[in-house]
């Protein structure tokens, strides 16, 4: 799967992200937010910054994920000038923005590597998500955001795993079942 996103032309990407992203912004749970957390791609990940500008817009609070020695801290931004490089070259929050628990986010969109149609997710490995998300599973706020290449019919589930509610790629919407 990486190495097929990797693979992915610029205007492939660009294309499937403003389709993805679309389909994002016209959802319930989007319109219905308060505070939506995003994140910031990596290694071609599916692009988020339409959504931060709709969110930021609309008046939204908008969080982004941090590495921390205790793991993942949400913080919130004003604008994208206050993400920087932070741990393992991934944009985040500076230290000077507040930090905010992950169960203030209405929505909390998920990158991932491949998911399933159950919401089973497999990131990178390290389990920062998992560790910060877990108890927010089942509560319809966690979305899954990636390639429709991405998305597979089954993968293998551990109970550490978080489960996303729903998977968002520039074809589809899949919602769990419950």
């Amino acid at each position: 799967m990486l190495a097929m996103r990797k693979g992915l032309s610029a205007a492939e990407s660009a294309a499937a992200g403003r389709l993805a992203q679309q389909s994002l912004m016209e959802t319930e749970e989007f319109s219905q937010a308060g505070v939506v957390a995003l994140y910031a791609p990596i290694h071609n990940e599916m692009e988020t910054a339409d959504v931060l500008r709709q969110a930021l817009a609309s008046g939204k609070t908008v969080l982004f994920p941090a590495v921390c020695p205790d793991g993942l801290v949400f913080r919130s931004i004003v604008n994208a000038s206050d993400l920087h490089k932070g741990a393992f070259g991934i944009p985040e929050p500076a230290m000077k923005c507040p930090a905010h628990p992950p169960g203030e986010a209405d929505l909390i969109v998920v990158p991932g590597v491949v998911f399933d149609m159950e919401g089973r997710r497999i990131g990178y490995g390290k389990g920062y998500y998992d560790r910060a998300l877990h108890r927010l599973e089942g509560n319809g706020r966690l979305i899954g955001f990636c390639y429709d290449f991405q998305v597979v019919e089954e993968i293998p589930g551990y109970s550490h795993d978080v489960q996303m509610d729903l998977i968002i790629t520039e074809r589809r919407i899949i919602r769990r079942r419950y």
